[in-house]
């Protein structure tokens, strides 16, 4: 008995090891990935702003416009040598309109015609960066058009920087890599081996038999309840289901077989989460599902004054389908936050620029001006948008709007005070969330100049009525007939068809109405109204 146990400990330890030391491997490779797309970006950046601050620089200009192309080569070649060394790039070309080079590091090259074709979109005052196999290896190349002092493109700036291969970064970080190789094979070692004697420990004394009669039992008495009890971990992972939880929300096939699966993957509102998340009990609340109330109470479960998930008893009789992870707005929040990081890292970039070249009042100007835009929205939004999650989601979609050359309005007049009976600030990020986002795949599908969202809230006189209008592609009457059914979409898209359907749910728990007026190829209106 006891070979056979130290037999089981070693493949324990064996697999342990092998699990710790693979996930070490994926680590590094991701690291490492991650390294070099962060080491390429800097350069990229690190290139562009030296191409912009020689294409500022005045002598570059003056000497440009010069009529003695020679002496005027020799000049900017030697003001453009001593900053390549300075920014250590591998080469910083100065062309003017006729495509004659004026500085190059071989010298041969000062006065040679450029023939490149990726160079053409810099002659039309276009900022781009390029990535490019060379004589040397893969460059990162900056383009930037030279402007003279009328606003009129004289010439244009090409900086190459060379992209370390990958044998180069790591040679570079041969030490480290080399003792974090070892400090893991340590810790794995390390790591096999304290859940190999601990893991008897960690069964609390119990032999496997024992551990499975346990287990039963609980299932059994659990099912036999007369209350559905739905049970969840800290990771939202499902470990009580029983029975009358399935009768009541509707959930068809074995319940035992939803133990382990996530919470949202089987039944998306059941507010457990919450409860994982606040630590705070939640009694007799009556919650919508799927067109239908149900009473739960909803309480956290600590264990050594640690939360370690949530249990809800279900009381009402219910009916339920299966929805999807979105319908609680984290990912449109995420994505709000990707999208104003972006918007703000192209600030900042543009301050520093103006900042490396001196010119300290045009960067208090444009970050005066900046600050206005912003203050102008979040004011208007914090005296009109009585709920700081709707404020938020609004602000967020006009920066998307932004990003994706979308004009995105709201009303001057908008107003928003008070919510409808039975809903809360949750069921409206998800309303607007989709409204918008529908608008956006619309008006992303279709080629205009002009592509604009109207939104609109008024609250006046015991309504409240929301407009979201948008002037893209449209949708057919036939589209218009289905556009609410659970999974339909006009896009062949995974997870696409719950948008709507889910605006619709919210527009019935709040008693309201939902109009839709579209026409092909000129757009489509939403007006939604409740009474508060």
């Amino acid at each position: 008995m006891k070979k056979q146990r130290l037999s089981v400990n070693g493949k324990i330890m064996f697999l342990t090891f092998f699990i710790i030391a693979f996930s070490f491997l994926v680590a590094g490779t991701f690291v490492m990935g991650s390294l070099l797309k962060e080491n390429e970006e800097n350069i990229g950046q690190n290139a562009m702003l030296v191409a912009r601050t020689v294409a500022y620089l005045p002598e570059i200009k003056t000497n440009l416009q010069s009529e003695d192309v020679a002496e005027a080569s020799q000049n900017i070649n030697n003001i453009i040598e001593e900053i390549r060394y300075i920014n250590k790039a591998d080469y910083i070309v100065i062309m003017n309109m006729d495509r004659v080079k004026y500085s190059h590091p071989s010298k041969e090259q000062i006065g040679e015609i450029s023939k490149s074709t990726d160079i053409n979109a810099a002659f039309a005052e276009n900022y781009y960066l390029s990535k490019a196999q060379g004589e040397e290896g893969t460059m990162i190349r900056a383009f930037v058009p030279i402007m003279n002092n009328h606003n009129k493109q004289i010439g244009v700036v090409v900086v190459g920087f060379s992209l370390p291969s990958f044998i180069q970064i790591v040679a570079d970080y041969k030490n480290e890599i080399i003792i974090t190789i070892g400090i893991s094979i340590l810790f794995s070692i390390w790591g096999a081996h304290t859940l190999g004697r601990h893991i008897k420990k960690q069964m609390f004394g119990l032999e496997p038999h024992e551990i499975s009669k346990m287990y039963v039992e609980r299932t059994e008495t659990f099912n036999a309840m007369h209350e559905g009890i739905i049970a969840i971990d800290k990771d939202f992972n499902i470990t009580i289901f029983n029975k009358k939880a399935s009768e009541l929300l509707g959930v068809a096939g074995d319940p035992a077989k939803n133990i382990g699966k996530n919470i949202f993957d089987v039944l998306p509102d059941t507010r457990l989460p919450e409860i994982v998340i606040s630590g705070q009990p939640v009694y007799d609340q009556e919650l919508y599902v799927n067109n239908h109330s149900i009473i739960s109470n909803r309480i956290p479960i600590i264990v050594n004054g640690k939360k370690v998930g949530a249990l809800a008893v279900f009381k009402d009789l219910t009916e339920f389908k299966q929805l999807a992870e979105e319908l609680t707005g984290v990912k449109a929040f995420v994505q709000a936050l990707r999208v104003q990081t972006h918007e703000y890292k192209n600030k900042l970039h543009t301050i520093a620029g103006l900042l490396h070249l001196g010119h300290t009042k045009q960067a208090l100007q444009y970050l005066s001006q900046v600050k206005d835009e912003h203050d102008s929205v979040t004011k208007f939004l914090n005296e009109r948008i009585y709920n700081e999650n709707i404020s938020g989601l609004l602000l967020s979609k006009i920066s998307r709007g932004k990003e994706l050359g979308i004009t995105v309005t709201i009303d001057k007049e908008s107003r928003f005070t008070k919510f409808p009976a039975k809903l809360d600030h949750h069921d409206f990020v998800v309303l607007f969330g989709n409204l918008i986002e529908n608008a956006f795949d619309s008006l992303v599908a279709v080629d205009k100049k002009e592509k604009e969202i109207t939104i609109s809230i008024d609250d006046n006189d015991g309504i409240l009525a929301i407009l979201v209008s948008d002037n893209g592609i449209g949708m057919s009457e036939e589209v218009q007939s289905h556009i609410f059914e659970s999974g339909f979409s006009t896009k062949a898209k995974e997870n696409r068809g719950i948008g709507l359907f889910l605006v619709n749910e919210i527009v019935n728990k709040g008693n309201g109405t939902i109009e839709v007026i579209s026409e092909q190829h000129k757009g489509t209106t939403f007006i939604i109204t409740f009474e508060i």
